[in-house]
């Protein structure tokens, strides 16, 4: 596929100094991929991607050495470290920081929502990011997203949102040692009626760290996360869900695993109420289809990756 690219540079090679002024000067209701090179780097810089820019692929230099950084805190809504609101958006090899409590060993300020990025725009992939933070670190609002080979850091809620979700062979890499004894929570999921097709599925992703997390809580009452053929180091607790402020309507949500390994994987003492799905339901929860019926993935740019 050919698409324009721009390059981005802060020693002043490339035609912009910073990744939001290249996203800035992509035209508004754009409908042709544009690909942003980013030199790897440190970036300090809030970046976002405003719903009337689609077809952006953001390119980072190499896996880990591109860095967007910022501080913002408090305020969910306000404060990612990067936004994404338009539709049809790539990510490549960029790892997103909110580092008002990251990394925590070294930081003493108090422990708030700090979000590292905020994803909005339906059909959107991020293929080998990483995502920091403490709490709140990945706010997967609403669409169809795609995350393969990414990694994802936190201790409470660290992603969460009502996104309709694939993570694929991502690393979950849980900072529940931060906590000072109290207990984790990787997912927080938002679906909220049970005719809403959003969810969060991890399949064949590792999940490791350090003291100990639940799996989930709900956000909202028909909150759905599927585990499917994870590996789980002994971070999760042996209940591996709550239903938290839910109590008594545990039958609405749809918290499930299946074949998973690992010491954190054992279901002997986890919630009664886990819930167990059907062949048909977990072929059409962990599929490609479950997030793209009509072949939107493979039309991108970055098919040959994926």
């Amino acid at each position: 596929m050919n698409y324009k690219t721009v390059y981005v540079d802060p020693s002043g090679h490339g035609q912009f100094k910073t990744i939001q002024s290249a996203i800035d000067s992509v035209p508004q209701n754009n409908q042709n991929w544009i690909c942003i090179n980013i030199k790897a780097g440190q970036y300090r810089e809030q970046v976002k991607i405003p719903r009337e820019k689609p077809y952006i692929y953001l390119k980072g230099g190499d896996q880990g050495k591109t860095i967007v950084t910022w501080d913002a805190h408090d305020s969910i809504a306000t404060d990612a470290t990067f936004t994404s609101e338009a539709d049809n958006t790539i990510v490549d090899s960029i790892t997103f920081i909110n580092s008002y409590n990251y990394p925590p060993k070294s930081n003493n300020n108090p422990r708030v929502v700090a979000v590292a990025a905020m994803i909005s725009g339906d059909k959107s992939v991020f293929y080998r990011c990483e995502f920091l933070g403490l709490q709140d670190t990945l706010w997967d609002v609403q669409g169809r997203h795609y995350f393969k080979l990414c990694t994802i850091e936190g201790a409470v809620d660290f992603i969460f949102g009502n996104g309709q979700s694939l993570y694929e062979s991502c690393t979950i890499s849980v900072n529940a040692g931060a906590l000072d004894g109290l207990a984790g929570f990787i997912t927080a999921q938002g679906r909220s009626n049970p005719k809403d097709g959003s969810g969060f599925v991890f399949k064949n992703c590792n999940v490791i760290g350090s003291g100990q997390t639940f799996l989930g809580r709900p956000w909202r009452e028909y909150a759905r996360v599927i585990f499917y053929d994870c590996n789980m180091s002994n971070v999760i607790t042996p209940e591996g869900w709550t239903a938290g402020v839910f109590v008594g309507k545990e039958k609405q949500l749809t918290f499930a695993e299946e074949s998973c390994k690992g010491t954190g994987s054992r279901t002997s003492k986890r919630v009664q109420w886990e819930a167990k799905l059907s062949q048909q339901e977990l072929q059409h929860l962990t599929s490609l289809s479950f997030i793209d019926n009509e072949g939107w993935i493979t039309k991108q740019p970055l098919k040959v990756l994926l």
